[in-house]
């Protein structure tokens, strides 16, 4: 899955597409070669980046400093690296779409 990709580390790295100021915040499946996020935060002073942070840590169930935006911070083009995911999570990631 060009989205999903495991690296070298046995971190995984997600490619995102975020739609912020959504109603409610959920992944929505596939847009193009990225997962969907709907991310109910504005986007205005990183509150958009910082909610999106905070709902992968909590969707993975791993504390918030495990997730890390790597590029994107003013896009909606979004990688995000996810430190001690392991096999579980990426099933769990995959089931998604």
């Amino acid at each position: 899955m060009a989205w999903l990709q495991l690296a070298g580390d046995g971190d995984l790295l997600l490619s995102l597409h975020v739609q912020p100021g959504a109603r409610r915040t959920e992944f929505c499946g596939l847009h193009g070669e990225a997962l969907k996020l709907r991310l109910a935060a504005p986007p205005v002073d990183g509150k958009a980046n910082a909610a999106l942070l905070g709902f992968v840590a909590d969707f993975c169930g791993l504390p918030r400093g495990a997730v890390e935006l790597v590029s994107g911070a003013s896009s909606r083009q979004k990688r995000i690296r996810i430190h001690g995911g392991g096999p579980d999570l990426q099933a769990r990631l995959e089931a998604l779409v």
